[in-house]
């Protein structure tokens, strides 16, 4: 039993205890018992309020499936499918026009549109990546991607390949040539940079000297004027420096020396202590914790081996330019930071209330975080993350206003004990619950004052959509559901809502993430779509791919594109509730033989990591062999899907498992190289990862909302357990 500390009400784990004590309140402002009078206050009074929100969650899923299975094999009629769940309250009153007062928003919030990047907190290295990611180079992310064909004669193996190496300094200028033009001349033909005056001086090398289209993308230079080491342009509010080194390798066999292409990348990353981790128990949240300190205190550094050599990596400073006007001119050089605290689900035993019952883990996780962001905020802080003075929170998994709304009133009491400005703390609302997506200006009106954010997300939302219609009948195949009805309607609502309650120039409309890190090429030709559809930022796997669809953001013009589609039929409600049903199934055997081994072998793929290793967020590969990044969200669908098919009998209990063992071997051979990896297959009755793998399929129907969190969470202590 580890030792606890009690104080007041609460019994809290020693660790936790010192850690507040001695590490993250001091220079915040806020004294021990200040932070730990209010953390009993807060818990005792929240708790009981997130018990009665879980219990409405119950209550009406219990109602969907009673009104489903009393309807089994009719069609579901839509008037009175929307007056049931206006009925019972799942639906609830369009009380009118609702506009954000969102204020103190960040410019990488407010203003500028570009990539935000999403990393777990608990492993230093990604989330000190993650944060130096705001500027990137595009020389590399192309060179070292599918970006660039490899075809006649432009392989990436081996030493450098001047073939590539010639067709991305050709792409590159052509992204100059449409991101910051030249008068008469393309940069492609350029043979010397130059600043004349207040403006920047090209010579051509048809021997004319010709400047940027418009001046007013020129922002200013390193080294002197005759002479620069760089070019630091701008393209709807994006940062583009040309780096100029005519000793450097590339530099010195272009015609004008230009060395790289630096591109403003991450503009925000959400350092995430949910979906993406693996944090069970107290000694795991004292990593999550002291990793966000670290941000916050700008102090944070690790350690690794990479090529044979300890490399130490920290935050990155500032980046420092002459202005047009001569002056000095510092660019911020981190990805602005967020935090993803726990949603209202689980419950942890680091502390203890009055009755001895384990505490809400998001009360805690609001208390530590707040208080921690302080450093950067708080009386004393250092304004290195916001410039703005704002503390910004993603709160994933809500269901319905009224829960955004508890939300709301929790930062509220925090601000409150910690004697914080009202609003301080702004509130990301994540659109992945069904009961969110159809009241969702409804969730913005209940924290208008703090919305930021407004993001959908796929995967989560597919697996609420399955568990929520569980009893209606079987699912259409999981590659089928981005061509469903309501997931059209369902993205499109999500921009028009935002677009309707005032987002734009206060706050971000974000899109999912691209899940394929390795298919760049792919990416570069589909994820534009995300900015044409009016989202300001949109989730990216990897610091080089904020860089390449950073590329996007220069091609699209999203505030412009917002104002177009701010006068567009809206988004049909109807649609949205359009179940992705396939009630008269007619797939053949060897069909359903592989949607069940797909799924099988995800679930597998990533659980053992999961339970194994803690690992919460990785490439894992598909049946394919196809990396993907995987967190939660994708493990969640994939055990819904199931769940769904051995409900209808779609599958069988004993096909399943059959695959499952299929899949077992299968996974362990993809992981044959990890020295820390332990095979499933040589002893399925002893592996807790192939048994939390089996729980989240054969018990799916009965985990909360579809959840996966409980199951993983109780395998992983067992396996802490027995060491």
């Amino acid at each position: 039993m580890a030792e606890t500390v009690k104080h007041g009400g609460l019994t809290v784990a020693k660790k936790l205890y010192e850690f507040v004590n001695t590490e993250a309140l001091p220079g915040t402002g806020v004294e021990p018992d200040t932070f730990w009078s209010a953390a009993d206050d807060i818990i005792h009074k929240f708790s009981p309020k997130i018990a009665s929100m879980l219990r409405k969650r119950k209550s009406l899923q219990n109602k969907l499936n009673r009104w489903h299975r009393q309807r089994a094999g009719q069609a579901i009629e839509p008037v009175e499918y929307r007056n049931f769940l206006e009925e019972i309250g799942y639906l609830v009153p369009d009380k009118g026009e609702c506009r954000i007062a969102t204020r103190n928003t960040d410019d990488e919030i407010a203003r500028v549109a570009g990539s935000q990047l999403v990393v777990p907190v608990m492993n230093a290295r990604y989330a000190l990546n993650a944060a130096n990611a705001r500027y990137g180079s595009l020389y590399d992310a192309l060179y070292g991607t599918d970006a660039i064909s490899e075809d006649g004669g432009a392989e990436r193996a081996g030493g450098f390949n001047p073939v590539r190496g010639e067709r991305v300094i050709a792409w590159a200028r052509k992204f100059l040539d449409d991101a910051v033009p030249l008068f008469g001349g393309s940069h492609a033909d350029v043979t010397r940079y130059f600043i004349k005056g207040r403006k920047l001086a090209v010579s051509l090398s048809s021997g004319s000297v010709t400047g940027l289209v418009d001046n007013a993308q020129f922002r200013g230079f390193t080294g002197d004027k005759a002479n620069p080491t760089s070019i630091l342009l701008v393209n709807n509010g994006l940062h583009v420096e040309i780096a100029i080194d005519r000793s450097h390798v590339i530099g010195g066999s272009d015609d004008a020396g230009v060395a790289d292409v630096i591109i403003e990348s991450a503009m925000s990353t959400i350092m995430d202590c949910e979906d993406s981790v693996a944090a069970v128990d107290t000694d795991d949240k004292l990593v999550v914790y002291r990793n966000w300190l670290g941000l916050m205190k700008g102090d944070l550094a690790d350690t690794f081996e990479k090529g044979g050599h300890a490399i130490t990596r920290r935050l990155v400073a500032d980046r420092e330019y002459t202005g047009v006007n001569g002056k000095p001119l510092s660019l911020h050089s981190r990805s602005l930071m967020l935090v993803r605290n726990v949603g209202l689900l689980m419950t942890i035993g680091t502390i203890t209330d009055s009755n001895g019952n384990d505490i809400p883990e998001t009360l805690l996780d609001a208390l530590v975080n707040t208080a921690i962001a302080l450093h950067d905020v708080g009386p004393n802080g250092a304004f290195r993350n916001s410039r703005k003075g704002s503390i910004y929170v993603v709160v994933p998994k809500m269901h319905g206003p009224k829960e955004a709304a508890l939300v709301n009133q929790l930062y509220t009491a925090i601000e409150k004990s910690f004697g914080m400005k009202r609003n301080t703390v702004k509130m990301g609302i994540m659109d992945e619950e069904r009961r969110t997506t159809i009241n969702l200006k409804e969730c913005i009106r209940a924290a208008r004052s703090r919305v930021f954010f407004i993001n959908t997300g796929f995967l989560d939302r597919t697996g609420d959509e399955i568990h929520t219609s569980m009893e209606a009948g079987p699912m259409i195949r999981k590659a089928d559901m981005k061509a469903s009805t309501w997931i059209d309607a369902y993205e499109r609502w999500n921009v028009d809502v935002g677009l309707e309650c005032g987002l734009p120039g206060a706050a971000q409309i974000g899109k999912g993430m691209w899940a394929m890190p390795d298919l760049m090429a792919d990416m570069l030709e589909q994820k534009i779509v995300h900015p044409k559809a009016g989202a300001n930022t949109a989730w990216v796997p990897s610091p080089t791919a904020a860089t390449l669809h950073a590329t996007h953001y220069h091609q699209v013009n999203v505030a412009d594109v917002q104002k177009q589609l701010a006068s567009r039929e809206k988004a049909k409600l109807e649609d949205i509730l359009s179940i992705p049903l396939a009630p008269n199934p007619n797939w053949d055997r060897k069909e359903i033989q592989n949607e069940i081994e797909n799924n099988c072998q995800g679930i597998l793929g990533y659980v053992v990591r999961w339970v194994d290793q803690g690992v919460g967020c990785s490439k894992v590969p598909d049946i394919n062999n196809v990396g993907l990044m995987e967190d939660r969200a994708t493990l969640r669908i994939s055990a819904q899907h199931l769940a769904n098919w051995l409900r209808h009998k779609v599958v069988t209990r004993g096909k399943v498992m059959k695959a499952m063992k299929k899949m077992a071997a299968i996974v362990d051979q993809q992981n044959a190289g990890d020295p820390a990896y332990r095979p499933m297959a040589d002893d399925f009755d002893n592996s807790i990862a192939f048994k939390a793998a089996c729980d989240l399929v054969f018990e799916g129907r009965k985990q909360p909302s579809g959840y996966t969190e409980p199951v993983l969470h109780a395998r992983r202590i067992e396996l802490k357990a027995n060491g």
